[in-house]
């Protein structure tokens, strides 16, 4: 296996959260004796990403995603723990290693605001002294893969959100960098600018080999792209290893969603669980390791007129949304399992 192009170990980022007292006296006491909260952001990760991974890191608000990415990136000092990324060290030879990285994040924008989007590419092209037939060429197919033509010389400030969006994606990649950190890179997207933003991920992963950390709050990203994840919360890696071992081990349960030809006031069925019932359409969730869909059938026919059945598998975000809820991955012996095991 190759060197990591990201080492993280024992890595922890720990904030004072000054209290603040109140009223006249308090104020004075703010001033002379100030207290405070530690609060480790991250506190005490390590994992690995291989050359060519695209890797999907999730967990709730305030969970330490983005302190990561910062630190990642060169924009925060740990407060402990060593990273290695691309060979540099982010926050020490910062101006050599964002050469060879990428990043964008959802809420912000490294273009230039009030300039059309083909002046801030030209200029760019000068910061990171990019050759002019790489530039052209990389320009030409970014254009065509995220359809800039029709805004090229509009204001970043007019900008649409899934405009921009496909702007800052193109600024991120003109200097060819084998590392991308996306944040939240389809936050408040439309359905429609949403499938672009991921087919143009996916080109750049599978065509371009650029490693890619994606930092996102929609699972329908993860699901999408993702055959990896890493997922904190409070700070601390709960699991780090395949997104189908995941769903397998935590995504037991299954969906028979049933058209009965008539209606039924309560059409129990063994083992599964009646979850929603309008009218003549049920659903039921039942524990696969518990019984077969094919035996549920078999029930359902034997004592019901059906028009229609389906069985579905339980969808990613109720699997992620229990992991959260109940912390399960402290006690999953294949939390942190390695990922290419």
């Amino acid at each position: 296996m190759s060197e990591p192009i990201i080492q993280i170990k024992q890595l922890q980022k720990t904030f004072k959260v000054y209290k603040d007292h109140k009223g006249y006296l308090g104020a004075l006491r703010n001033l002379f004796e100030r207290q405070y909260n530690l609060v480790h952001a991250v506190d005490k990760i390590s994992f690995d990403v291989q050359p060519g991974e695209l890797v999907g890191y999730i967990g709730p608000n305030g969970a330490g995603k983005s302190t990561t990415i910062k630190m990642l990136t060169g924009l925060l000092v740990p407060t402990s723990g060593e990273v290695l990324v691309n060979g540099y060290i982010p926050w020490k030879q910062r101006k050599a290693y964002v050469k060879n990285i990428g990043a964008v994040f959802g809420q912000r924008t490294t273009l230039w605001w009030d300039l059309p989007l083909r002046d801030s590419l030209d200029l760019l092209q000068h910061i990171y002294e990019i050759p002019d037939d790489t530039f052209q060429q990389n320009l030409g197919m970014f254009r065509e893969i995220l359809e800039l033509d029709p805004f090229m010389e509009t204001p970043v400030r007019s900008l649409s959100l899934g405009q921009r969006m496909r702007a800052d994606l193109c600024a991120a990649l003109l200097h060819n960098p084998t590392l991308v950190f996306l944040d939240e890179p389809t936050i408040g997207l439309d359905v429609v600018a949403k499938q672009r933003i991921r087919e143009f991920i996916q080109f750049l992963n599978h065509e371009r080999k650029t490693t890619i950390l994606l930092t996102t709050h929609d699972i329908s990203d993860v699901a999408k792209l993702c055959k990896r994840v890493v997922i904190i919360d409070h700070g601390k890696i709960l699991f780090d290893g395949h997104l189908n071992s995941l769903l397998e081990f935590f995504g037991g349960r299954r969906l028979l969603v049933v058209d009965f030809a008539e209606f039924y006031p309560e059409p129990s069925l063994g083992e599964a669980e009646i979850i929603q019932q309008d009218r003549n359409k049920v659903i039921y969730s039942f524990e696969r390791s518990s019984i077969s869909a094919s035996k549920l059938i078999n029930q359902l026919s034997e004592n019901y007129r059906i028009r229609d059945l389906e069985v579905r598998d339980q969808p990613i975000e109720d699997t992620i949304r229990r992991i959260y809820e109940e912390q399960l991955l402290y006690n999953h012996p294949n939390g942190k399992e390695n990922p290419s095991s």
